[in-house]
Parts: C-alpha cells; structure tokens; sequence
C-alpha cells in the first residue's frame, strides 16, 4: 500500500521550486512505512528515485523518502507557508526528525528538530547539507 494516485498532486506554482526542504527522520521502521503514512493523510506517493526511495505529495508539498544505512532522508519542495504543516504531520506520524528550509539561495531560513528545544536566535545554524554530500544530495538542488 505505499503507492498511490487518490491523492492531491502539487500545485504547478510548486513545479518549478528548486528543492527548498531536507531533512532526516531518526528510526523510521522503511521508507515504505513513511510512504504508507502519507497515503494515510491523504498524499498521493509512487515510486521513487531509487530502488527503496517513495515521492510523496499533495498540493502544497513533494518530497523524496529516501532510505539509507542510519536514518531515512527527505528532501523536495514546500510551500515555506506550510512548513510547519509538514513538521506537525511527522509528528503525528510519531517520528523523531529534523527538518530545514532553505531560500531561493540556499540560505537557511529555519530548523525544526522534534522533541529538542529550540536554538537561541544567536545560534549559528548548522545546514543538513554537510551530512547529505555523501549522497550526493548536499551540493545543487534539483
């Protein structure tokens, strides 16, 4: 069940969005698991890049569930609007994560790490990026 096309697809003002959110979930049972999740709230998934991989979607989000050795990788594009929507919907799915935003320059806008608190403002953030290089992930965006 961690493919299908009930649900809403992306909203074409999203299609041309470089990647702008990446992220980790710590302990995912698959990505399989995080893909039938998705489906549950009504996104749309398929098969992803990769043999393991799903892209899961609806009209404000497209993101890749990406499985590796340690934890489970995400990346893909958001409304910077929603956000947050897509923090408290990983949260729901009970999963420790972490999540960031990024501008149209690659710059970080924000972090949400599930259950840590929050960093001080004067804290310098340090980007997702650095640890999906060796994927190939960390450098341009799609």
């Amino acid at each position: 069940m961690d493919i299908s096309d009930e649900g809403q697809p992306l909203d074409p003002v999203w299609h041309e969005i470089s990647n702008n959110v990446c992220g980790g979930l710590a302990e995912a049972p698959s990505a399989s698991w995080v893909a039938e999740r998705f489906i549950g709230a009504g996104w749309r998934s398929q098969s992803g890049s990769s043999w393991e991989s799903y892209e899961v979607e609806t009209g404000w989000c497209r993101i890749e569930v990406d499985p590796t050795d340690g934890d489970t990788l995400l990346n893909g594009v958001v409304d910077p609007q929603r956000f947050e929507d897509l923090a408290v919907l990983l949260t729901r799915f009970g999963l420790r994560f972490s999540l960031e935003l990024y501008d149209d320059d690659g710059e970080l806008l924000r972090e949400i790490e599930a259950g840590t608190p929050p960093t001080p403002h004067d804290a310098v953030p340090q980007p997702f990026r650095r640890l999906l290089a060796p994927f190939g992930l960390g450098g341009a965006r799609r």
